[in-house]
């Protein structure tokens, strides 16, 4: 295991630890509001603080991009960390298990190490940029088919973004038509790993935050899944809309949510 992907194994592994503690005892969580439809708990700061001290302890000149703390500046700005301590932070206020701790390592502009630790499960996702991507240390494959028909597809409402709904709704429906089911989990990494997993088939989304998706999308990658915009580009990093599959079942999504794509989201 590559050095600084081992380092982002203990962060996650030792948030994952405030997070099962915390799941355990709901009576301890201190829930508030910090934007529209958006909360934040004490369990994610005491998590992003485990995590930024295992960071800083090994690697104090690296830059971090936190949910919660922002940005915090290093002397060596080439190595940047993107944290998510905990995605999925209504499931754990409303006590439902599926939630994730998030950490990513871009290295001058280029994500390189990615992790995605699911604590109730102990499910550890990872991967380095080129060298494929692992669940528990074992190889894991995007899923092989071939268009809609029988896949399970993952998704998250935009309860952010609520004035896209109408746009979202449609593409929602065209999709539903042609596929098997549609999962809707509330943490964004974790749908990204299932797709790196091949448990879900497919995923798209309307405004992630790089937080969210960073890890995520390289295990995608790595896996052999696609990611773009819903234009099929690049731009997903600034947008944060993304869709997420293997080759074939991606430009068929494409197309589904291009014929329903207001000129809001088609960037």
């Amino acid at each position: 295991m590559h050095p600084m992907l081992n380092i982002a194994v203990r962060a996650a592994r030792n948030a994952g630890q405030v997070v099962v503690k915390a799941f355990s005892q709901p009576e301890n969580i201190e829930a508030t509001q910090k934007g529209s439809n958006d909360f934040v708990t004490n369990v994610d700061r005491e998590a992003e603080a485990a995590i930024i001290h295992t960071i800083k302890k090994s690697y104090p000149e690296h830059s971090i991009i936190a949910e919660e703390s922002g940005e915090i500046a290093g002397t060596n700005p080439d190595y940047q960390w993107i944290i998510d301590p905990l995605d999925g932070t209504t499931n754990l206020v409303k006590g439902i298990p599926h939630f994730a701790v998030s950490i990513a390592l871009r290295v001058k502009g280029k994500t390189e190490q990615a992790v995605v630790y699911d604590p109730i499960r102990d499910e550890l996702f990872t991967a380095t940029r080129g060298n494929g991507a692992q669940l528990n240390g074992y190889r894991i494959r995007v899923g092989k088919a071939k268009d809609l028909s029988g896949t399970v597809l993952a998704t998250g409402f935009p309860f952010k973004q609520k004035h896209h709904i109408e746009s979202y709704l449609k593409m929602f429906q065209s999709m539903f038509i042609e596929c098997a089911d549609i999962r809707r989990a509330a943490a964004p990494s974790l749908d990204l790993a299932y797709v790196a997993a091949g448990r879900i088939d497919g995923y798209w989304e309307i405004g992630l935050k790089p937080w969210e998706s960073a890890a995520g999308e390289l295990l995608a990658k790595e896996s052999g899944a696609i990611v773009t915009d819903f234009v099929g580009g690049h731009n997903y990093e600034n947008s944060g809309n993304m869709v997420v599959a293997n080759p074939r079942v991606l430009k068929v999504m494409l197309g589904k949510i291009r014929e329903n794509l207001p000129e809001s989201l088609a960037k």
